[in-house]
């Protein structure tokens, strides 16, 4: 391993299949790897770290576009913008805002559930009808 790792061997490693390396090659996530002399991808051993910080960052909500930001960052530690806390804690804002929103959905079925509405249309026309269907255009009156 002295030499590097082969793209099937970082790919084992990290979980993932070799044209999500190329993708993130071409990304900009990964550095490109130097060649062996017959032409194989010989990644350095630290990438298999670089590819598991790329898989945590994406579920905990990130894009590849902002885990390349944050990439960066570490790679060139720029002080004027913000590092990874402040992100963090705004991915975290956005999580709970999405939480918020999807409880009020999920209450809404749940009580579509309980009401047995079985009919969209009918239970539009119902005034009882627990589905917020005002905001969705104009209502017969």
């Amino acid at each position: 391993m002295s030499e590097g790792l082969r793209s099937g061997q970082l790919a084992e490693a990290a979980g993932v299949n070799r044209q999500t390396l190329r993708y993130y090659e071409r990304r900009g996530l990964l550095t490109e790897p130097r060649r062996s002399l017959g032409g194989h991808r010989l990644y350095p051993p630290e990438t298999v770290t670089t590819m598991r910080v790329i898989k945590a960052a994406q579920r905990l909500g990130f894009t590849l576009d902002e885990v390349a930001d944050l990439l960066d960052l570490g790679r060139h530690r720029h002080t004027a913008e913000p590092g990874l806390r402040s992100r963090a804690a705004s991915k975290l804002a956005e999580v709970e805002a999405s939480i918020a929103d999807l409880r009020v959905v999920a209450g809404t079925l749940r009580t579509a559930v309980d009401a047995g509405c079985d009919d969209l249309a009918a239970c539009a026309a119902d005034p009882s009808c627990p589905i917020p269907f005002s905001g969705l255009g104009a209502s017969p009156s």
